[in-house]
């Protein structure tokens, strides 16, 4: 948490008091009041829980504390609540990727002084419950290995606190790792019809204000992929052992900011044109690197995106968005020889790789996914561009 305004200054109503980071973007929280801040209730940077209170708001000359107009952390819509009821938890212990604990298990375990790298785990997944901390609270067993005194490094180190987006992604990212059984297939594709194509359509686009990448392009033949194939289009809620297929195509695009990485989503994918995407992946991008993103903005994707080709590498096996079940990759355009028609040719080659959970489907429907996506790549007449 940051703070925006400070004790004894005096607030009007709605000006932002306190920005607070979510799951994937930062809120601020206005004043409900005008008045005088008698007291600031809590530290910048530290982790607060949902109701708590954040500062106190009264008339000039009174004193702390005097709980008028307290201003807490917001009690937010059902949809949300999961959100800022993980993001407020207290941070995560040592070994984050081995170890699967919710937040309030992590507290439990640092009020009663266990070491969770020590805890053997019976929940889901291997995931570690207030039983299994207070089992072995019980049990007096003394953590005898750890006492091995370990030489200090010599050099300086900086310690970074494992916090917002970062920490978020981490959790995520294991969650992901420990739940879908991930495999990646990756096919290489011609894009030179796709390279031309941009070219052409890439000064009517600019004229719009957007930037003419080859995002909106991959997403147009996307859709009619997903389509064909909907248990690529899915997420499968473990708890109902359900596979959810959507009818619906809500892209997520992986975005590198300095935060860290975020998803911004683009809705109904399916009904824009090439421009359109364009447009509004250029509107997303800006905002998740301004810190401005809205949850609605991050939030209801059916299928994600991550192009790491501007930054280079051959070809990466991303991690899939759980609890989606695939996310495609998207590599490098280079030019290469190729053998096309007997003739040894330089095309603009590129590597796609799509990762999958194989709960869901079988690599040979992942393949078929990928053949459907390259057919439209490599004859890009089949995606009726509009670029006016």
């Amino acid at each position: 948490m940051k703070w925006l305004a400070k004790e004894g200054e005096e607030v009007n109503e709605n000006q932002p008091l306190v920005e607070i980071m979510t799951d994937k973007v930062n809120v601020e929280i206005p004043s409900p009041r005008k008045g005088t801040i008698i007291k600031l209730m809590a530290r910048e940077g530290e982790v607060i829980k949902v109701g708590q209170v954040l500062l106190v708001i009264g008339e000039k000359g009174e004193q702390a504390p005097v709980p008028v107009a307290p201003v807490t952390a917001p009690t937010p819509t059902p949809a949300k609540v999961a959100v800022l009821a993980r993001t407020f938890a207290a941070p995560t212990s040592k070994k984050l990727h081995e170890i699967l604990a919710t937040p309030a298990t992590r507290k439990l375990a640092r009020e009663l002084g266990v070491d969770l790298a020590l805890v053997q785990a019976t929940g889901p997944g291997g995931r570690i419950t207030d039983d299994d901390v207070r089992r072995f609270k019980e049990s007096g067993l003394k953590p005898a290995a750890l006492a091995v005194t370990v030489a200090r490094p010599s050099g300086v180190e900086e310690r970074v606190p494992l916090r917002g987006i970062r920490r978020k992604t981490a959790e995520r990212m294991v969650k992901s790792k420990h739940t879908a059984a991930h495999v990646t297939h990756v096919d290489e594709v011609d894009m030179t019809e796709v390279v031309h194509l941009r070219e052409r359509a890439r000064e009517a686009t600019e004229k719009r204000g957007a930037k003419l990448t080859y995002l909106p392009f991959i997403i147009k033949a996307l859709v009619p992929a997903l389509k064909k194939y909907p248990y690529l289009n899915a997420t499968l809620d473990d708890e109902k052992e359900e596979i959810v297929l959507k009818k619906y195509y809500n892209i997520g695009i992986a975005t590198n900011t300095d935060q860290g990485l975020v998803v911004p989503v683009v809705k109904s994918a399916d009904h824009k044109s090439i421009t359109q995407l364009a447009e509004e992946i250029a509107r997303l991008s800006e905002r998740a690197r301004a810190g401005q993103l809205t949850l609605d903005e991050i939030q209801g994707s059916t299928f994600t995106i991550t192009n790491v080709g501007g930054i280079g590498g051959v070809f990466a096996t991303p991690i899939i968005n759980y609890p989606e079940v695939a996310i495609l990759g998207v590599h490098k355009i280079t030019k290469r020889p190729v053998v096309k028609d007997d003739q040894i040719v330089i095309r603009d080659m590129t590597y796609l790789s799509v990762s999958f959970d194989h709960r869901v489907l079988d690599g040979a429907v992942a393949a078929e996914f990928m053949n459907t996506v390259k057919q439209y790549l490599e004859d890009p007449k089949l995606l009726l561009v509009e670029t006016d």
